[in-house]
């Protein structure tokens, strides 16, 4: 919708209205697919978003998402001409986006550093039992994500949150068994403004031949995860696997279950991770063990 002479056109109209350096702009389109624009707003000081029309909650869900204070400069219409304008998100929660067009959109209170392990606190109360944040920072650098991946993720919540914002062009599909657990992961799809997040109930029915064919597999080891590797590798048979556990039969059990399907291990870690509480004493984490896996076809 928007052709690389409508998007310089849109460049020049701000660049002549706002004073913006726009060597530090960041561009998103989210036309016609599953962008992340909140995560965007939060990580970057200046956003230039083009939005085709049907968002009628777009500002309130930014302000939901504790981005009230950010200032959006737009014009009326769908061409870059006319008088500019510009307001504060809190005070256009009640607006929606009506035609397709572009918006500048200015953070200064950006958090511009790299977020890897987030705060517990920052994610939804509910069902789900957090794995600490410095695991959590493992085991992304474990998964090393690039910005189009396509990853499937098997009980890791908070991993699909930052598998999520990581992977903006690609997709994360979030498989939670249990009912409450589905619930838990739509509240921070919806807390985070995840759109390329697709949540499934399990791997049953081929439902993995739907949808977007995973690069990479996180599992949170279970008695299952035979059949997990399986249908995983059904799909996509040169999968990359990062498997977390504390259950030591599943630990024992990869070795056999990795020559069975064809994968070689790369690595095994095991992490430990003690704090010191307000009370000063010693508060240890679990102490998962963290193994990665991929095919030896062709190694």
């Amino acid at each position: 919708m928007f052709s690389n002479e409508m998007i310089l056109s849109w460049l020049h109209y701000f660049s002549e209205n706002v004073d913006i350096n726009l060597a530090k702009l960041k561009m998103l389109d989210m036309t016609g697919k599953n962008k992340n624009l909140i995560p965007t707003i939060m990580f970057n000081r200046a956003v230039l978003v083009f939005v085709d029309a049907g968002h009628p909650e777009i500002f309130y869900d930014m302000w939901n998402a504790e981005l009230g204070d950010c200032e959006v400069w737009y014009n009326e219409g769908s061409e870059p001409i006319g008088p500019i304008k510009h307001d504060r998100v809190s005070d256009m929660i009640h607006r929606g986006i009506n035609y397709s067009a572009a918006m500048l959109i200015l953070n200064p209170h950006a958090a511009t550093n790299t977020h890897i392990g987030m705060e517990n606190s920052r994610f939804s109360p509910g069902s789900v039992h957090y794995v600490c944040r410095e695991v959590r920072a493992i085991i992304m650098n474990k998964l090393n994500l690039g910005d189009q991946d396509n990853i499937c993720i098997i009980s890791g919540e908070s991993i699909a949150v930052e598998a999520a914002i990581l992977a903006a062009e690609g997709s994360v599909i979030a498989v939670e068994y249990d009912r409450k657990d589905r619930t838990t992961m739509q509240c921070n799809v919806d807390k985070f403004g995840l759109n390329n997040v697709i949540i499934v109930e399990s791997l049953d029915n081929n439902i993995l031949d739907e949808l977007p064919v995973p690069d990479i597999a996180f599992i949170v080891g279970s008695p299952r995860i035979g059949d997990e590797i399986k249908s995983l590798l059904a799909v996509n048979p040169a999968m990359n696997f990062v498997i977390y556990t504390l259950d030591f039969e599943v630990l024992t059990s990869l070795p056999t279950l990795f020559k069975e399907n064809g994968l070689e291990r790369t690595e095994a870690i095991r992490v430990e991770v003690t704090r010191v509480n307000s009370k000063r004493m010693m508060e240890p984490f679990p102490s998962p063990w963290i193994i990665s896996a991929r095919s030896s076809k062709g190694q």
